[in-house]
């Protein structure tokens, strides 16, 4: 099984991020680079350790802008995995896919069990299993690391 997360709006304050969508539009990566956590990171971390030591595996699936270039994209993907070392750095992902706005996530999943953890309804509804809002997210990691 490997556990899935999305980043901006559920690990990522991007939308947090004063004048978010202007700096996007101006091809800026700084609200990535910025975005503040919305969760005890520390905590978070611990708790997806464990569950990657009661055999999870772990994952992160993430969008770059809507309609943003691909020398843009290179960058945002840049900037997340930057933001991911700074604020989860003893985790140690089996796998991280920053990929185009709109790719289905779905397509990332391995089996049936697989879970994502993500903000967006229509992601969680097309993920056809165990896709959960954040706020989910401890309750099921504390499950899962027992």
């Amino acid at each position: 099984m490997t556990i899935w997360w999305d980043m901006d709006g559920t690990i990522a304050d991007l939308y947090g991020v004063d004048g978010w969508l202007d700096m996007l539009l101006a091809r800026e990566t700084t609200p990535y680079e910025n975005a503040k956590v919305m969760w005890n990171m520390s905590y978070l971390a611990r708790l997806m350790n464990k569950a990657q030591k009661a055999g999870c595996k772990l994952g992160i699936i993430s969008w770059t802008a809507k309609n943003a270039p691909e020398a843009y994209c290179d960058e945002i993907a840049t900037a997340k995995l930057n933001w991911l070392r700074r604020h989860l750095a003893s985790v140690r992902f089996d796998e991280i896919e920053i990929v185009g706005y709109g790719v289905p996530k779905y397509q990332f999943k391995h089996s049936d069990d697989d879970i994502l953890f993500d903000d967006e309804a229509p992601n969680r509804k097309a993920w056809h299993g165990q896709a959960f809002t954040p706020d989910k997210m401890v309750e099921i990691l504390k499950e899962i690391g027992r």
